[in-house]
This record gives structure tokens, C-alpha cells and sequence, in this order.
């Protein structure tokens, strides 16, 4: 029987993307997302829980997600999960799962810079639409192809 790793969520980018490369040259950025949880109890308080996310993307789509995403941008990525693992200089092992990316949808309006002063809320949404290779593709606002993650952080 075959199994599933299929990850999509809708959130918030918590920090502004920071292009790096591997030693290889391959670009990657891994970008923290914030999504919310409301609802209430038996007792009718309202609850409210964040959960904290870290999505990397690699090749053209780290690109393309440094170009157009800020802190405080609105953004769907799907792709998979991945646990890597690795041993500090004290001898501690380490685990970190993560998104990989595989698409990415901007959610947020064009003209959005991450700051309230930049954006009038009033800005159309995003029309221009890039695939992996960073031509334009399909009329999909704001969605990205999806890209090759073979190469090691």
C-alpha cells in the first residue's frame, strides 16, 4: 500500500526570507509561517493557538519567494514534510522537521511591502505569475511550479 506526505497551509510569513546557497550554488531560504487555530470551549470562552511553521524552498521557487514575500505577508504553500537531524559541537542530536515547498500561492495583495505605511489596502491582487523557470505561466495568480529539493542543506 502506498503512503501520503502532502502538506498545504494558509499563513502568515513571520520573518523577512533570506536568500542562501549551498556550497553547490543551489538557492534556498527557509521562511517561518504562523497559522491560527480559534475556537471555543464547552464553557464558550474563546481559545486562540498559534502553531510555527518553517517552509523551505529551494532552487527558482526560494527565488521567487524572496522576491515577493515579506514579514506579515499571507501566503499557501504545499509540499511535504521532512525530518533532518544533526549533532552540535556538544554532542547533542538536534531534530527539525520542515515543509519542504513544492508550490507556493502569494495571498496577499500586490503593493504590499510588509509595512503598514506601504500598503493602502486598496491594491489589486497579485497578477503576475512565474513558473519555475521564472517565465510567466499560468493565469493562477501568484502560483509557483513545483522544484527539485535533491540537494542537502
Amino acid at each position: 500500500m502506498n503512503s501520503l506526505n502532502r502538506v498545504q497551509l494558509i499563513g502568515n510569513v513571520t520573518r523577512e526570507p533570506e536568500l542562501q546557497h549551498t556550497k553547490a550554488g543551489q538557492p534556498v531560504t527557509t521562511i517561518g509561517v504562523a497559522t491560527n487555530r480559534n475556537w471555543t470551549d464547552g464553557n464558550g470562552t474563546r481559545h486562540d493557538d498559534v502553531e510555527f511553521h518553517n517552509v523551505v524552498c529551494w532552487g527558482r521557487l526560494a527565488e521567487i519567494a524572496c522576491t515577493l514575500l515579506r514579514k506579515g505577508a499571507k501566503v499557501f504553500f504545499s509540499g511535504r514534510l521532512q525530518t533532518r537531524s544533526w549533532v552540535d559541537d556538544g554532542g547533542v542530536k538536534h531534530f527539525r522537521t520542515e515543509i519542504i515547498a513544492e508550490d507556493m500561492i502569494s495571498l496577499t495583495p500586490k503593493g504590499y511591502t510588509g509595512h503598514e505605511s506601504g500598503f493602502d489596502g486598496h491594491a489589486e491582487p497579485t497578477s503576475q505569475n512565474y513558473d519555475a523557470e521564472g517565465g510567466e505561466a499560468s493565469e493562477i495568480e501568484g502560483h509557483y511550479g513545483e522544484e527539485d529539493d535533491g540537494i542537502d542543506i
